[in-house]
């Protein structure tokens, strides 16, 4: 399982990060999917700003045919990219891979995920089959603090890819899940 980047879509504003509108093959997106939905051993958690359910891919059994999710290959094409297309720093550690359930009723509030040096980049991957907006589940990027401020928006497209920098201005939301469950992985980085 290789990560794809074609097509790809880069911008410095409100924030670095890209859109990778196919990040997975369909049937890699496919198996992932089917395993978060059915077998994933998922916890709820709730902070001040969200409520969801998610899991540390390290620290779990993940099916043989997934594996390759958390192989040092697909760590360091996504390490590359956000080099590449980012502007992240020549030296990038992982953090943590996880998987991330929002259901009905949950949303993540306005954020901008800033801990000093510990988080620096993320990436996420998109496993929402069929997810059309009036689910809800919109990620959203701000130009400041304020809610009333949104410079864009991206549909959690199944099989897509986003990926950003991590600092003081990289405000960023979902919307409330209206139907379905929308789901995540995230793969956080660190410079070093």
């Amino acid at each position: 399982m290789t990560p794809h980047f074609e097509d790809a879509i880069a911008a410095v504003a409100p924030f670095p990060h890209a859109s990778i509108p196919a990040i997975l093959s369909p049937d890699e997106a496919a198996a992932a999917l089917s395993w978060l939905t059915f077998e994933a051993p998922w916890s709820l958690r709730t902070e001040s700003f969200y409520e969801q359910y998610e899991f540390s891919l390290l620290d779990v059994e993940i099916p043989r045919e997934l594996r390759d999710l958390i192989a040092p290959g697909f760590i360091d094409a996504l390490r590359t990219f956000l080099q590449d297309r980012v502007g992240a720093p020549d030296r990038l550690d992982l953090v943590n891979a996880s998987a991330h359930k929002l259901i009905p009723g949950q949303t993540i509030r306005l954020h901008n995920d800033f801990i000093g040096e510990e988080e620096t980049h993320r990436v996420l991957i998109q496993l929402n089959d069929g997810w059309s907006a009036e689910n809800g589940g919109i990620l959203m990027l701000f130009n400041s603090h304020r809610p009333e401020d949104v410079a864009s928006a991206y549909l959690p497209v199944h099989a897509s890819g986003f990926a950003f920098e991590i600092s003081p201005r990289s405000f960023h939301a979902v919307s409330t899940i209206r139907s379905g469950e929308r789901f995540t992985l995230v793969y956080t980085f660190r410079a070093s």
